[in-house]
């Protein structure tokens, strides 16, 4: 009886998490943005990191698959680098787009998170969250990155299931504005950089086209997300 009970509430979870309701955020919109702004050029920043750190790789796995590379798995290091490992041939237009996919991907994510948010989907987007790390739980190939995506995870399954509507829809924008200026922090990190171990570095050796070139399609990208999420935002204060 008390599973039966669980499988119903849990389904019923699942119902209300596909339905649209726009939450009353109101001036406490403001203060989500501070506040994620805050976390993002303070200390607190190497907490949130990971997050996307986690996503940037999973970028390149997805894309990867999508243009028929097999995932293997990643690795996120304490340092807070990582990689994906896809498999397929090392040169031609999927290595290309799979290794290009890892600085925009947090980017779109964030405006997504945001869009989604303000719009009343923030509880789809933690489920579709819990989902994508689970599958990046399954494919972790260490235990430093094993040990972020369960915590991960039990962030996003606790949120999901215990929270307010209200309150998920601030933590995702919260989120999704972090992930966004991680964004560009990590962009801007490896900006001038040319080394073969770093995207544009190794996107330049494949392609023949210049590090510096594919640092400005990144940050082209990234401009579009934050215009994009600026304006989502500004649509809620209206």
């Amino acid at each position: 009886m008390i599973w039966s009970d669980l499988a119903a509430q849990v389904w019923q979870r699942l119902l209300d998490s596909l339905k649209v309701a726009p939450p009353d955020l109101d001036d406490r919109l403001i203060w989500v943005i501070v506040a994620a702004g805050v976390v993002v050029l303070s200390p607190l920043w190497k907490w949130v990191r990971p997050t996307v750190t986690v996503i940037h790789e999973l970028g390149h796995a997805l894309v990867g698959v999508v243009c028929g590379r097999r995932f293997r798995g990643f690795v996120i290091s304490p340092d807070m680098s990582g990689h994906a490992i896809t498999k397929g041939p090392a040169r031609g237009p999927g290595m290309v787009l799979t290794l290009a996919a890892g600085y925009p991907m947090p980017g779109l994510v964030g405006a997504v998170l945001i869009w989604a948010a303000v719009s009343g989907r923030a509880d789809l987007v933690l489920l579709v969250a819990i989902v994508a790390v689970c599958i990046g739980l399954v494919m972790s190939r260490s235990l430093y990155t094993a040990g972020t995506m369960v915590a991960m995870l039990t962030i996003a399954v606790v949120l999901w299931w215990r929270a307010a509507a209200t309150w998920n829809a601030a933590v995702v924008c919260g989120l999704g504005v972090v992930v966004l200026l991680g964004a560009w922090r990590h962009l801007v990190a490896v900006a001038g950089s040319r080394a073969p171990r770093q995207d544009p570095g190794a996107l330049a050796r494949l392609t023949g086209i210049p590090a510096a070139i594919w640092t400005l399609m990144f940050a082209l990208i990234l401009g579009a997300c934050s215009w994009w999420a600026g304006r989502v935002i500004v649509a809620g204060l209206g």
